[in-house]
Formats: C-alpha cells, sequence, structure tokens
C-alpha cells in the first residue's frame, strides 16, 4: 500500500495510470477497493469515475484483464490483475518515476538555495 502523508495531495492524471499499476501489482483487487486505496493514500481524484475508466482503457490496451466475481454482501464485482504486459509497462513507469523525483529533488534543492540566500 502507498503511505498516506498529512497533506492531501492532487494527482497528475498521468500518474493514476502508474498508481493503478502499483496497487494491482500487489494483487486482484477490484474498482472500489483501488479507489478506497487511493483515497487512504491522501490523494485526491477530481472525478472518481475517471478511475473506472482508465481502468477499462488499461483493460483495452492490454495492461490489465478482469473478470466478474460474485459478492455475499452485493452485486457482482469486476477484479483486475496485470498481464504480462501490465508487468512490464510498471517496470517502465517504476524507472520513470525514479527519474522524475531525482529531478523533482534536484529542482527542490536548487529553489532551498535561492530561497535561503532571500532570507527566508
Amino acid at each position: 500500500m502507498i503511505a498516506a502523508g498529512p497533506v492531501e495531495r492532487g494527482l497528475p492524471r498521468a500518474y493514476l495510470r502508474a498508481v493503478l499499476l502499483v496497487l494491482v501489482a500487489a494483487g486482484p483487487t477490484h474498482g472500489y477497493d483501488l479507489l478506497e486505496q487511493v483515497r487512504q493514500a491522501g490523494i485526491r481524484l477530481a472525478d472518481p469515475g475517471g478511475l473506472y475508466r482508465t481502468l477499462r482503457a488499461m483493460e483495452r490496451e492490454q495492461v490489465l484483464a478482469s473478470w466478474w466475481e460474485n459478492s455475499s454482501s452485493g452485486p457482482p464485482r469486476r477484479t483486475y490483475t496485470l498481464t504480462s504486459t501490465g508487468r512490464a509497462a510498471l517496470a517502465v513507469q517504476v524507472g520513470e518515476m525514479g527519474e522524475m523525483i531525482d529531478l523533482l529533488s534536484e529542482l527542490v534543492a536548487r529553489a532551498d538555495g535561492v530561497v535561503d540566500r532571500a532570507g527566508r
């Protein structure tokens, strides 16, 4: 699970796919559970329906596979899992996120230097 921070953060649309890849990689899960995990991580979604649209798009791209599963407490749920294509996409996303973290860390370090000189 992704660690939640004390401050809610918005999520750039491009990163929703990466978050979903990471969460689904932990094991088969259904859409509502993914939505709850995203919320528990402190990530705000402007349109929660966008999560479901993204899941369906990822399935069309064969990054995810899904099936209907009966639920004892309600209607059947669509359960998602990673495909081999999804595992490869996750590896690419992790690499790209690492590069972005490095870039942002460098920018923050530069900004701290400028702010310190300005008499923060």
